[in-house]
């Protein structure tokens, strides 16, 4: 890797906590230069503005869930059912250890970015339409492989599994508190048992 392609990658890993805790508004280009040792013209060589940095930054945290996501995926075996508990069980160990400090990127930055950042609003929904695409196929090939009842619907399972997660993660924060996750997690494994092929 180039002088140039470290530093970038640099800028964008330290800045990504920073966007991921305090949001878009509440990272300011001086956190960015204190969290990175550059200064404005360090910065600006490689981004545009702040916005640019901004969706790269969340793109990067993006990547390092699906890595993860990835990895739990790989250790299991190829059943519909133990794959799925996979994406639960991967997703889960956000609340405890995120892959950048602040928790889901996803949950964060669809917040915040609702209305005010709708280049931002747009990475959002394609990171959580490729998450819920996941399941999905999941859910097919479990279907085409008689693992699951052909009565399942995928689009159902991504919208309970996501919201759940996503749901119990928050709680979590909010409270400080992990059984929220514990209590969604053992929901879920339950669930997920249910859509078994009898």
């Amino acid at each position: 890797m180039k002088k140039w392609e470290r530093t970038h990658h640099n800028i964008i890993a330290r800045a990504a906590p920073l966007f991921n805790q305090r949001g878009f508004s509440g990272t300011s280009l001086q956190d960015i230069m204190e969290a990175t040792g550059l200064r404005k013209g360090g910065i600006y060589s490689h981004f545009e503005n702040k916005e640019q940095l901004a969706e790269a930054a969340f793109e990067y945290s993006c990547q390092l869930m699906e890595e993860r996501m990835r990895e739990f995926l790989s250790r299991v075996p190829r059943t519909a059912t133990d794959q799925l508990q996979a994406v639960v069980e991967a997703f889960a160990t956000v609340a405890f250890d995120p892959p950048v400090a602040g928790g889901c990127a996803m949950l964060n930055t669809a917040v915040e970015s609702d209305d005010a950042y709708p280049a931002l609003k747009q990475k959002v929904r394609y990171s959580m339409d490729a998450w819920m695409a996941l399941v999905q196929k999941i859910v097919s090939r479990g279907i085409e492989r008689q693992e699951l009842s052909p009565e399942t619907d995928g689009a159902e399972v991504a919208t309970l599994l996501i919201s759940t997660l996503e749901g119990a993660l928050m709680l979590s924060k909010l409270y400080d508190d992990f059984r929220h996750m514990e209590r969604a997690v053992a929901h879920l494994r339950s669930f997920i048992q249910t859509l078994a092929n009898k």
